[in-house]
Formats: structure tokens, C-alpha cells, sequence
């Protein structure tokens, strides 16, 4: 479990008009709420809160509010962004309670080359990036491995055939495809064609001795059929 320290101060003033001035001056409305405590509203530093999350997976790393000296755990639950600029506009954090379980979503790394890749000529097709887990927050995992080594062409790996860290339990449908190793469509349909051509030989059987006027459209009509 990554943790990391991040400074914010009290937020007196509340409303989108104060928000909208916070923003214009560099800052980001956020608040923290938990089980047993009242919501408290704060102001973050928006050039310090970018930075980090370009170095951290906010989903999973614990946050350390320092607010005027005093500490508390969080997570981030939710950034709010602007739909077109995309900055940030406003950051949920949920405070931490030791022994308490939260819910977080945690990302899956693929471990290894499938066998399909090395030795059949597939690829990998990911269906599934990450899983929404149950987890005391000390023992939230920075991610879960997913072993592809032995999967073959035509094979998958669903959500019940990941090995899952203690302590934790998977909320996701556990007959999920995770990820399927399968022949790249570039490949399979010069495969196709050639089949086709294959098949094209047998049409001289038919061949009779054509009348001056059918020359033309007896070889105009096989392109019909093909396109069908």
C-alpha cells in the first residue's frame, strides 16, 4: 500500500461563487467525509495536487491530510473534472478507519507472454483493467497480477482464475473475462480469401461452348457472385 503526505487548509466559505474565485487564484475546493464525522470543507494547492497525481495511483494510494497540523488518512473518491478543459474542479477524500473495510478498484498487471503470442501468432486482447475489490486500508494492494504465461489461441482467463491477495475480497462477477489471446484479424482474413481463390477452380466444369453474345457477360457475371 503506497501512502504519500499532502497539504490543505480549512475552507470557510462554501457555494459555487466561492469556488469559482478559488479556482481563478489557483486553488481547488475539496472535502472530507467518513464514517462518524461531519463533512469538512478544504482548499488545495492546484499546481501541488497535478503534480502528484502525475506519480501516484490515486485509487490506491492512501493520502495524509495535513490540515493545520492535524494528520488524516484519506483516499480520493472521486476528482471532478471539467467536461471540455479537463482540469480538476473539485476533489472528494474519504477519511480512513483502521479495522473498517472500504471499497476501492485496483488496476491488473499481466504478467509474462502467453504461449498463443509466442507460439501460435496471437495477441493479447485485455478485457478487464482492474477490479473493484473489498480491503482493510491497510492492506490495499498497489495492484493484482494476472499470470498469461500458459494461455493459448482461443483461450481466456476470467476473474475466478486470479490468484487474489489475503485479505481481500473481489466484488466483480467472478465469471468475468479478464482477457482472451486471439489471432489478429489482419492475419485471419488473407486465410479467408485464400480460401475463396481455392474454390474458384472449380467453376471451369461448367464451361460450355458459349455463343458469341454470352462471351462478354459470362465474365462480367463472376464478380457478382463474389461480391455476394
Amino acid at each position: 500500500m503506497a501512502s504519500v503526505k499532502f497539504p490543505a487548509t480549512l475552507r470557510t466559505t462554501v457555494g459555487k461563487g466561492a469556488a469559482r474565485k478559488l479556482r481563478a487564484k489557483g486553488a481547488i475546493p475539496a472535502i472530507i467525509y467518513g464514517h462518524k464525522r461531519e463533512p469538512l470543507s478544504l482548499t488545495l494547492d492546484e499546481h501541488t495536487l497535478n503534480k502528484l497525481l502525475e506519480k501516484i495511483s490515486y485509487t490506491t494510494t492512501v493520502i495524509e491530510l495535513d490540515v493545520a497540523g492535524t494528520m488524516a488518512r484519506t483516499i480520493i473518491r472521486e476528482l471532478q473534472r471539467h467536461p471540455v478543459k479537463r482540469n480538476i474542479l473539485h476533489v472528494d477524500f474519504q477519511e480512513l478507519v483502521a479495522g473498517e473495510k472500504i471499497t476501492v478498484r485496483v488496476p491488473l498487471k499481466f504478467v509474462g507472454t502467453p504461449d498463443g503470442v509466442r507460439m501460435g501468432g496471437g495477441i493479447l486482447d485485455e478485457t478487464i483493467r482492474e477490479l473493484h475489490i473489498s480491503v482493510d486500508p491497510a492492506n490495499i494492494p498497489n495492484h493484482i497480477d494476472v499470470d498469461v504465461t500458459s494461455l493459448q489461441v482461443g483461450k481466456s482467463l476470467h476473474i475466478r482464475d486470479v490468484k487474489i491477495p489475503d485479505g481481500v475480497t473481489v466484488l466483480d462477477d467472478p465469471a468475468g473475462t479478464i482477457c482472451v489471446c486471439v489471432i489478429p484479424k489482419e492475419v485471419a482474413a488473407p486465410a479467408a480469401a485464400g480460401e475463396t481463390t481455392a474454390a474458384t477452380p472449380a467453376e471451369p466444369e461448367l464451361i460450355r461452348k458459349a455463343k458469341p453474345d454470352d462471351e462478354d457477360g459470362a465474365e462480367g457475371a463472376a464478380p457478382e457472385k463474389d461480391k455476394k
